[in-house]
């Protein structure tokens, strides 16, 4: 049975495929209306979030299904100390699919791992957003028409950015993009993420710390906010928040076709004045995210199978005898959750946590 925790949990293909029934959804709504009659989605929501959880409550109702769930941690079980495991085994008797956003990083994929339906990420701390890259992806290909050949900017918070790191990830699949990184020191793109970048293929990798000394360069430039919520340093935050802002004078350089994207909610990273120009797709991408979580829900739904969720650690060489230093990783909260670290470089001795990616050198 078929989870989406990451980007990568999906092949090329499948994308293509998603992309595909995205497009015919838009294009034949009626065909799909009563499709997922009778099945029900569980949108557990552990942290807040307005665009993410009401696309995926839409796109189940617009499918002819129902939705059960909660918006906050504060009302379930969790406040009780239950575990994501035993959360995920209850929801299994009650729904027929998953959608889950946590702040704690990994927490999706160990209901994937317990769960007896198919479980979607919906955003786990700093780490995964998958579905929003998928709106990305569709936003990117109704306004652009391809994904090869094209110069990326993404700007703001790299290091936080969930949806940057997703995003990033699944265009590496692609071939000939080149990558233009735009923030601050202190919020630089992680290593382990960089180094998902491929050589040859025509990519290529520029860092910077001047927006305006790139925007003519830019197919598409991808804004964030500097999020509050990830640092545990408020005056570090504050320093940090109005690195770049994004207004009209700033595009007078862009080219007339480039497109402004942004995962939303904005705070004051991008005007208001910027949103009549016609390059600004940033309400388009929530749109796009209603038929994309459409056109997953209808491909897990039918891939699913029964029984126990598939391990997805990944082949390679693990060690447990490490604890994650990752505060914001979930084996700081789940019980008797076992310590697992995949190792990445055996030659420089560097190992990552299979929940939250955080580097060790062991």
């Amino acid at each position: 049975m078929k989870s989406v925790v990451d980007i990568l949990d999906l092949s090329v293909k499948e994308i293509d495929e998603l992309l595909d029934t995205a497009l015919d959804i838009i294009d034949h709504p009626a065909k799909y209306a009563e499709i997922c009659r009778g099945k029900k989605l569980a949108t557990l929501f552990f942290e807040p979030s307005t665009r993410t959880r009401l696309s995926f409550e839409a796109a189940m109702y617009e499918l002819g299904g129902n939705v059960i769930g909660f918006s906050s941690a504060s009302s379930t079980s969790a406040s009780k100390g239950e575990s994501v495991a035993d959360t995920a085994k209850v929801i299994s008797c009650y729904a027929d699919i998953i959608a889950m956003r946590h702040p704690k990083e990994g927490a999706p994929f160990v209901a994937a791992k317990n769960a007896s339906i198919p479980v979607i990420n919906a955003g786990d701390g700093g780490h995964h957003h998958p579905t929003q890259t998928l709106a990305d992806l569709l936003t990117i290909k109704r306004e652009k028409g391809q994904f090869s050949g094209l110069t990326v900017g993404f700007c703001g918070d790299l290091k936080f950015g969930r949806t940057v790191h997703s995003l990033i990830t699944a265009l590496c699949r692609y071939e000939n993009i080149n990558f233009v990184m735009i923030s601050p020191d202190e919020l630089k793109l992680p290593g382990y993420v960089k180094n998902e970048i491929p050589q040859g293929r025509g990519f290529t990798y520029t860092e910077t710390t001047d927006l305006e000394a790139v925007m003519p360069t830019l197919d598409i430039l991808y804004m964030t906010r500097v999020q509050q919520e990830r640092f545990t340093d408020i005056d570090e935050y504050l320093r940090l928040r109005d690195a770049y802002i994004l207004n009209p004078e700033k595009l007078v350089t862009a080219k007339k076709d480039m497109i402004i994207l942004h995962p939303l909610p904005r705070v004051n990273e991008i005007s208001v004045a910027v949103d009549a120009d016609p390059r600004a797709c940033y309400f388009k991408q929530v749109q796009n995210g209603k038929y994309m979580r459409m056109a997953l829900i209808l491909k897990l739904l039918n891939d699913a199978k029964g029984g126990k969720a598939e391990d997805k650690e990944q082949e390679g060489t693990y060690l447990y005898d490490f604890k994650c230093d990752n505060p914001r990783c979930i084996t700081t909260t789940e019980q008797e959750l076992r310590q697992v670290f995949r190792v990445v470089s055996p030659e420089n001795r560097i190992c990552r946590c299979i929940y939250c990616d955080t580097k060790k050198r062991y």
